[in-house]
């Protein structure tokens, strides 16, 4: 049997360095991937201010010091912004907009823009569109998307519809947004959860009035087959996708009737794993601690403080070690392995200042001191 991984050990609460105020300061979180490695190895964070999406990159990879934050301008209307990205390390930008068209209509639609390099400027916004012409009164009921890009470096956008079922749209290889495709499903909540194996298949799980709805591909590229539903109550927008074993993902989620965090297993078992979830999102990884096969979950808490917790992957069961690591902060906290393979784990600070920590030693789980970027 493997021994258990040794707990975090909480950060320092004091940063050691705290930039000045810029024309921008951060108010908003951004969704999904908002702290990330580029193709250079320099790691990323994004946030939000009025107006304008607001970026800090690492001056070189590994740190730790950061150049920003830099400001791109958002077209009006934009909401719930979020931040997928693929193996080729490409961040994908989506958002929902409302706006107004020159009869005085209320038209909805979804955007994106792409960043290919770290460092360097973003797209052009662009429209994905709706799946219901402007005329039809379900148009202005769509939700926010979800973005998920498989092996081929293709972009999967999910939206729930307002049938409160699931419809998704890809590009083709030429860049073309195909036809939307309709998933169904039915009384869907918001959030729903979208992860990539290895073999670039996409997994998604959605939170419903009725059991989780459960899509995967069987090969990458292929259509969408409806699983068997899930026996739990997700609270929705809460989970995560990990592989944590070859071409297998495994979904945490918050369970909506009890202080739990749940694995979700490939295999269909539900393993309770602690964590007092706050009900924001989870962010996951995998990573080598103390030689073995480690996964890190971190998330908001119910004391609004960033919660860390690693265990050995596939063993949920053998125990969690739960550390909160920081001071309160602005929607959910994000983690990655930076350039020479440490844990970085980042927060939105309730004054508008991103703050990182990050693995302060080759072994053991121990984080260094706060510092804002």
């Amino acid at each position: 049997m493997r021994r258990r991984t040794k707990g975090p050990r909480r950060a320092p609460e004091s940063a050691v360095h705290e930039p000045a105020g810029g024309p921008h300061r951060a108010e908003n979180p951004v969704g999904g991937k908002w702290l990330s490695r580029g193709t250079d190895g320099r790691l990323a964070a994004f946030a939000l201010a009025p107006g304008v999406l607001l970026r800090w990159t690492e001056a070189r990879p590994g740190g730790p010091d950061w150049d920003g934050p830099e400001s791109f301008p958002v077209p009006p209307g934009l909401s719930h912004l979020s931040i997928s990205q693929g193996a080729n390390g490409y961040l994908h930008f989506l958002a929902h907009r409302t706006r107004q068209n020159a009869e005085g209509r209320t038209t909805t639609d979804l955007m994106y823009s792409m960043q290919y390099q770290s460092g360097r400027p973003l797209n052009e916004w662009r429209a994905i569109g709706n799946p219901y012409k402007a005329e039809d009164e379900r148009h202005a009921r769509l939700g926010r998307p979800t973005g998920a890009v498989d092996g081929a470096g293709t972009l999967h956008v999910f939206v729930r519809n307002a049938g409160r079922g699931l419809h998704v749209r890809h590009e083709d290889k030429d860049g073309k947004w195909r036809p939307w495709q309709d998933l169904r499903g039915s009384a869907l909540h918001e959030g729903v959860t979208v992860g990539v194996t290895s073999k670039g298949r996409i997994g998604v799980l959605g939170p419903s009035e009725k059991p989780l709805h459960h899509w995967q591909q069987a090969v990458q590229g292929g259509a969408f087959e409806r699983l068997e539903d899930k026996h739990v109550t997700m609270v929705p927008g809460t989970g995560v996708a990990l592989e944590t074993a070859e071409d297998q993902l495994t979904f945490y989620v918050a369970d909506a009737y009890s202080p739990n965090l749940l694995a979700i297993r490939p295999n269909g078992s539900i393993v309770p794993i602690g964590g007092a979830p706050g009900g924001g999102a989870l962010c996951a990884l995998r990573t080598v601690i103390d030689g073995q096969d480690c996964t890190v979950l971190v998330h908001r808490g119910v004391g609004g403080t960033p919660v860390f917790g690693a265990f050995v992957t596939n063993a949920e069961e053998w125990g969690v070690q739960w550390a909160d690591v920081g001071r309160p902060c602005l929607g959910d906290p994000a983690t990655v392995l930076d350039a020479h393979g440490r844990i970085v784990v980042a927060m939105l600070g309730t004054d508008g200042i991103p703050r990182v920590t990050r693995q302060s030693s080759e072994s053991g789980l121990t984080l260094g001191q706060w510092r804002g970027i």
